[in-house]
């Protein structure tokens, strides 16, 4: 069993354990974040192991829409502290029965996410890439229009 503590990060608290965070407010609640913000949980747990087990099921259960399910509010929607650990608390019991298919889980999410973060690279490059390509598009003809204007002034002088 995890022995995982989960509370309300204060902004500007150094934690000493092996720790991450989970947003709390917005659309994305449940997100774990490497970083701290202001609308986050802290999770703190004994080994760098654990945190790392608790911080991909945390995304599993987000990208699942598990945590969605608690949503409160109309206009910024969040979850309770109590929600979020007891969300947490599930998802992990009722993968504990076999740790092992939990491990092999989190490697196929992880390795989906690593690859999803290279796609968004090479998008990312490819929005780049296109905006140059129109930009260097119209300003050769900008300069065509330049030139044609100056040899019209050339011709008038």
């Amino acid at each position: 069993m995890s022995t995982f503590e989960l509370k309300t990060h204060q902004i500007g608290r150094i934690y000493s354990q092996p720790h991450f965070f989970i947003l709390n407010k917005g659309q994305n609640s449940g997100k774990p974040l490497i970083n701290p913000c202001p609308n986050c949980f802290v999770v703190t747990v004994p080994t760098e192991e654990e945190k790392n087990t608790l911080y991909h099921l945390s995304m599993m259960l987000q990208i699942g829409g598990f945590y969605a399910y608690h949503l409160k509010g109309s206009v910024i929607p969040f979850i309770s502290v109590n929600d979020c650990r007891n969300t947490l608390k599930d998802g992990y019991n009722s993968m504990l029965i076999e740790f092992e298919e939990l491990q092999k889980h989190i490697n196929i999410v992880s390795a989906i996410s690593k690859k999803e973060a290279e796609l968004q690279k090479v998008i990312l490059k490819m929005e780049h890439l296109k905006v140059s390509y129109i930009q260097s598009l119209f300003s050769k003809k900008q300069n065509r229009a330049t030139k044609g204007n100056k040899n019209l002034i050339n011709l008038l002088a």
